[in-house]
C-alpha cells in the first residue's frame, strides 16, 4: 500500500514557529520540531513526508537544510527510505511500546504522574451508588441488554437537571451514549458529510476535532483566549464566510482555556448561525465544574436548534462512561438509525449506577467545588511565585489552566517534564492545525503531593531547556 502523503503545505502549518527560541543550526531545529509531531501523534506512522524541494519551498529555506533534517531523523529512527515512497515516518524500535509521552491516550509506567487527562479521583459515594443500582439488576437482566436509547430512569433524571438548570426538558429529547467522546463521534458521522465545513474553537479538545475530520469535515477555526474569550467579530465572520454544517463549541468553562462564552458572543452564535443553517453543539462536558461565579443558562435554552452534549464522567469518575445528547426528537431518531454500525448500546449496568447518581449531582458538585479551588489555588499561586515569566490564568471553573509560556517551547518542556517522570500534553496537541507552542494546560485536579511534584518538576524542565534565558539553548535530541 502507498503511504499517505503530508503535503508541503500541511507540514509547514503544522510546523509553524518551528526556528523560534532556539540557537541550533536550521537543520537540527527542523529535525527536532518534525521529531516532536511524530512523537506525539501530530504526523502519524506510516505517512510520506514533503519532497524535500518542496518543503524548502513551503518553509522558506534551503532544500539542502531540508535534507540534512531528514538525514538526521533517519540516523535517530524516525524515517525510513522506502523505494518509490521516498521518506516514511516510523517510530524507533526504542519508542515502540513505550508509554507515548505527548498523546491523551495510551498507558505509562506505574511511577509516572500523567496528566495528559484532566480528571479526579472518583466522587463520594459510587459504591454506594453501585450497591443501589445492583438492586435493580434483576429487573434489568429480564431484558436482551442492548440499549441504544438510555435506561428511561436515567433520561427522566438527566432531564430533570436540565431543567433545574433553567433548560425545560423531557426525557424524549435525551439519548445516552457511552461517553461524551461517543456523543460527538455519532453526532459528526450524522450531522457532517465529506467537504462541509465544521467551525471548531482554537484551541479545542483533541478528540472532537478529530471525530469531525475522521467524518469528512473541513475545520475552521475560531480563536479562544483564556482572559478574552472568544474574538466574537471572527466568529461572526467566520459562519458568514464558510457557513458550517456544524459549530462545535464549549461555551461553559472551555477546555482548554477555561473561558466562558458572555451573553453577547451566545446570541451573536446563535443569530448567526440560524441564518446560515449552521447546528450548534454545544460540548458542556466541563460546564457543571464552575469553582466561582454563577452558571449560564445551557445554551439551548435561547434556541431548540441547539444541541447539547454532557457527561457524568468530569463529575462523577471517569470509569463511569455515561454521556447524553439532547436534541430534538427528530435528529434523535436520525442518530439511533446511525448507531448500530459503531456500537450496539450503553453498558445496562453504567446506566443503572449514573441514575442513582445524577440526581445527587448537585450535592457532589459542592464537595468537587472545594476540592478543585483548593488545587487551582495551590497550583496556580506556586506557578506564579516560581515561574513569573509565565501568564498563569486563574480560571472560575473546569479542570485546568491555560498557560501562557512566552516563548514556542511547550513540547521541549513536556519532553523535558516526561524525563523526571510527569507526563502532560503540550499546547499543539490542541490546535485543529498545530500552533499553541506558546501553551502548556496545567491540569490542577491531583493530590496535594503531586501539586507539589508537578510544579517542582515545571520549574526544573524550564530551566533546563533554557526557559529562563534569551533562548532555547542547543537541540531537543537531548531530551526526546
Amino acid at each position: 500500500m502507498t503511504p499517505v502523503l503530508l503535503s508541503a503545505r500541511s507540514a509547514a502549518l503544522l510546523l509553524t514557529d518551528w526556528r523560534a527560541g532556539t540557537d541550533a543550526p536550521a537543520y537540527e531545529a527542523l529535525s527536532d520540531a518534525l521529531r516532536v509531531l511524530v512523537i506525539d501523534g501530530r504526523i502519524p506512522q506510516g505517512v510520506r513526508l514533503p519532497a524535500e524541494r518542496g518543503l524548502a519551498v513551503a518553509l522558506g529555506v534551503s532544500r539542502t537544510t531540508v535534507a540534512n533534517a531528514y538525514s538526521r531523523l533517519r540516523s535517530d529512527g524516525f524515517v525510513v527510505s522506502v523505494r518509490g515512497s521516498g521518506s516514511v515516518v516510523r517510530l524507533p524500535a526504542g519508542l515502540i511500546g513505550r508509554p507515548d509521552p505527548e498523546r491523551l491516550g495510551g498507558v505509562v509506567d506505574d511511577d509516572l504522574l500523567d496528566l495528559r487527562k484532566a480528571a479526579m479521583h472518583a466522587a463520594p459515594g459510587i459504591a454506594d451508588a453501585v450497591e443501589r443500582a445492583a438492586r435493580h439488576l434483576p429487573a434489568a437482566l429480564a431484558g436482551i441488554g442492548y440499549d441504544t436509547v438510555g435506561d428511561p430512569g436515567l433520561r427522566a433524571a438527566i432531564a430533570t437537571r436540565y431543567t433545574e438548570r433553567g433548560l425545560p426538558t423531557d426525557a424524549s429529547q435525551v439519548i445516552v451514549t457511552i461517553g461524551a467522546q461517543h456523543a460527538i463521534a455519532l453526532l459528526a458521522r450524522v450531522l457532517v458529510r465529506r467537504g462541509d465545513a465544521v467551525l471548531v474553537e482554537s484551541p479545542t479538545y483533541p478528540h472532537a476535532h478529530e471525530a469531525f475530520r475522521e467524518a469528512g469535515g473541513r475545520l475552521v477555526g475560531v480563536p479562544v483566549d483564556a482572559r478574552t474569550g472568544w474574538d466574537a467579530t471572527a466568529l461572526e465572520t467566520t459562519l458568514r464566510r464558510t457557513a458550517p454544517a456544524v459549530a462545535y463549541v464549549m461555551p461553559e468553562l472551555h477546555n482548554p482555556t477555561g473561558a466562558t462564552m458572555s451573553r453577547s458572543t451566545r446570541e451573536l452564535l446563535l443569530s448567526v448561525a440560524a441564518s446560515t443553517g449552521t447546528t450548534v453543539i454545544a460540548d458542556e462536558t466541563m460546564g457543571e465544574l464552575r469553582i466561582e461565579g454563577e452558571p449560564s443558562v445551557p445554551l439551548a435554552a435561547a434556541s431548540a436548534s441547539v444541541v447539547m452534549i454532557g457527561s457524568a464522567d468530569k463529575v462523577f469518575w471517569g470509569g463511569l462512561r455515561i454521556g447524553w445528547i439532547r436534541a430534538a426528537p427528530e435528529l434523535l431518531q436520525r442518530l439511533l438509525l446511525a448507531r448500530p454500525t459503531s456500537d450496539l448500546g450503553t453498558p445496562v449496568l453504567d446506566q443503572l449506577v449514573a441514575r442513582e447518581l445524577v440526581p445527587r449531582t448537585e450535592a457532589v458538585l459542592e464537595a468537587r467545588r472545594e476540592y478543585l479551588r483548593r488545587g487551582r489555588d495551590d497550583v496556580v499561586g506556586a506557578l506564579r511565585a516560581r515561574l513569573p515569566e509565565w501568564d498563569v490564568p486563574s480560571p472560575a471553573g473546569g479542570l485546568t489552566t491555560w498557560v501562557g509560556l512566552g516563548r514556542p517551547v511547550s513540547s521541549a518542556l513536556v519532553l523535558a517534564a516526561r524525563s523526571e517522570g510527569v507526563v502532560l500534553a503540550s499546547g499543539g496537541v490542541f490546535g485543529p492545525d498545530g500552533g499553541f507552542e506558546r501553551f502548556l494546560r496545567v491540569p490542577f485536579t491531583m493530590p496535594p503531593a503531586d501539586r507539589v511534584r508537578l510544579v517542582d518538576v515545571l520549574e526544573r524542565s524550564w530551566a533546563r531547556i533554557g526557559g529562563d534565558a534569551a533562548g532555547v539553548r542547543g537541540s531537543l535530541a537531548a531530551v526526546v
